[in-house]
């Protein structure tokens, strides 16, 4: 999983030194609503791209005490903060180093990950054979409000690096043309509920209003929502 160098060489760390901990139980939250709503019980699961490991120990709490656990990523950084919630049942490993690169699982997360991937088509293709249900959390950085105001992408792309944007339909787009299929798919509002600052608490209530009207020109309109998308 090539991403920037900001990952390897300590920069992302020192412009996120939570490693954005604070919004695990968010997204744990939006994990568990959909994996709920399939009727989905895994006991294995891979996380890759699972940067502190909060989003896993999280997980593990709230999933059958049986279900075993692994999380990898490109940063040492990263594994070094996962070490302290390793367990006999939550493991971590660098991405290169680890040792069950060839194992299936019944969930496979990328968790706010395709964005950071330069080759983000090929680690698609990658994962497709490692599980059998994939999930995926993907910002939607393409938004009116975003092209218009462009010292706003400049700021988010300063301290997130992302090497891609994407609008719900690229994402789709990418999942379809590689032979995945969508099982369900929700956006999630991560600015109405978490917003990060205070432009984003500003244009909470707008938010909240379009999208209880019609879900898609708020998330196009507006921005701020991020796309989670089950698929087999």
């Amino acid at each position: 999983m090539p991403g920037p160098t900001d990952y390897l060489d300590g920069t992302y760390l020192q412009q996120n030194p939570g490693w954005h901990v604070a919004d695990s139980q968010w997204k744990v939250q939006q994990i568990l609503r959909i994996l709920s709503r399939n009727q989905i019980a895994p006991r294995t699961i891979y996380e890759v791209g699972c940067g502190a490991g909060e989003i896993l120990r999280l997980l593990q709490q709230r999933l059958d005490p049986t279900c075993e656990l692994w999380g990898a990523d490109v940063a040492a950084q990263a594994i070094e903060l996962c070490q302290a919630r390793a367990n006999e049942r939550l493991h971590f490993a660098l991405l290169d180093d680890q040792p069950w690169s060839r194992n299936s699982f019944d969930l496979v997360m990328a968790i706010d990950v395709l964005a950071h991937v330069e080759d983000y088509r090929g680690f698609l293709r990658r994962l497709k054979s490692q599980g059998a249900y994939k999930l995926f959390h993907i910002p939607l950085d393409i938004s009116v409000q975003h092209l218009l105001r462009e010292t706003a992408i400049i700021r988010n792309r300063q301290q997130h690096p992302h090497l891609h944007y994407f609008s719900k339909r690229t994402a789709m787009f990418a999942l379809e043309d590689l032979g995945y299929e969508i099982v369900d798919w929700c956006y999630t509002p991560r600015m109405i509920d978490i917003p990060a600052h205070w432009r984003g608490r500003l244009l909470r209530l707008p938010r909240r209003l379009f999208f209880a009207m019609h879900r898609d020109i708020a998330v196009n309109l507006l921005g701020g929502f991020s796309l989670m998308v089950l698929a087999k």
